[in-house]
Parts: C-alpha cells; sequence; structure tokens
C-alpha cells in the first residue's frame, strides 16, 4: 500500500506548533512571565491555534521542559560518537551548564508551572538520567572513571550548576565546578 503523504493541513498545524515552541523557549528563557498572548503573537499565530496546540500555560511549559531536556540527551550520543568517552562526557557536562544558565528564565517558568496548587507536577529528568548513563558506562568501560558511578550519584555531584548565577561570571564558576567533578570521577579508575 502507498504510504500516504501527511495533508498541507497537518503540516502547517505542525509548523505552527513548532513556531509556537520556538517563540516560547526564546520568550520564556528571558521572561518566565512572558504573557502567551505575546508568544502567540510573535509566533505569527491566532489566540485560537494558540490554545489548541496548549491549552494553558503549564502544558506549553512542560512540552518546553521535555523538548529541552531531549535535546540535551542526545547531545551525549553524538559526543560518543565523534570524542573519546572521557572528552565525551566532559563536553555534555559543559552543554549541560550552558543549558541550565542560558535558560534560567525557563527554570523558573517550569517551578511555576508545576508548583502552582492542583497543577502538574515536574516531569522526571529520565532523558538526561539516560544520557547521563550511556555516558558514565562508555568511561567505565574504558577505565577512565571509578567503577560503579552511577547516573544519580553524577546528577547529584554536579547539582551545584543549578546554583549558580546566570548573570554572573557563571562560565568560570561551572568550568571549575566541572574540573572538581571530573576530577573526582577519575579518582580511583582502573585506567589511571
Amino acid at each position: 500500500m502507498p504510504q500516504q503523504q501527511e495533508s498541507p493541513r497537518r503540516s502547517d498545524a505542525q509548523r505552527n506548533r513548532e513556531r509556537i515552541l520556538e517563540v516560547a523557549i526564546a520568550e520564556l528563557s528571558r521572561c518566565a512571565d512572558a504573557p502567551l498572548s505575546g508568544i502567540a503573537k510573535k509566533a505569527g499565530v491566532g489566540q485560537g491555534t494558540f490554545y489548541r496546540n496548549f491549552p494553558n500555560r503549564e502544558s506549553l511549559v512542560l512540552e518546553i521542559y521535555r523538548h529541552e531536556m531531549q535535546q540535551v540527551a542526545d547531545a551525549a550520543a553524538h559526543l560518543l560518537r565523534t570524542r573519546s568517552p572521557e572528552e565525551a562526557l566532559r563536553a555534555w557536562m559543559d552543554r549541560l551548564s550552558e543549558f541550565a544558565m542560558t535558560k534560567a528564565g525557563l527554570a523558573e517558568a517550569i517551578r511555576q508551572a508545576t508548583s502552582a496548587p492542583g497543577g502538574p507536577g515536574k516531569p522526571p529528568p529520565t532523558p538526561v538520567t539516560s544520557a547521563a548513563e550511556l555516558l558514565l558506562r562508555a568511561n567505565d568501560e574504558a577505565g577512565t572513571i571509578r567503577p560503579g558511578v552511577t547516573a544519580d550519584d553524577f546528577l547529584l555531584a554536579i547539582a551545584g550548576l543549578w546554583q549558580l548565577d546566570p548573570h554572573d561570571d557563571w562560565q568560570t564558576r561551572a568550568t571549575r565546578l566541572l574540573d572538581l567533578v571530573m576530577d573526582g570521577l577519575r579518582t580511583g579508575a582502573p585506567g589511571t
């Protein structure tokens, strides 16, 4: 049976959704309280189209969260294809810190959306946890980190990233923090 092409109406709807998400990521990263009407206007869609895709602020913010977490997670596999396990892990840590700092407004929007009484809970960072596990296992197999480090251990060790002020000299501090974490991961590695 021949494969049917997507109807023009469905592809327009998909483009509208993608435009809304693209604008919303930029606007909410700048200001957690960005008005939804402004996001719709900048995306070039009407209110009806906007609310068909995202019936409320929470649904928009949670979709952005899922999308952004998936982007960070996908970077892990790409880095492992193009670098040594140790270099891939360290580069991914930089990618994660960049996400944490450049999306500070988005983090606040997520906090607001998930802390409202009766609102949805924050989804677990499963793609990020899986990406960390992938990188840690590759390093464990290569003998570049101490054996037995779990993704939960790793994420707790780098949690200080979210304490940095994105308006300060966060890059220097993040580099120092992540270098300390890497030094700790290397201590006791079979290959050292």
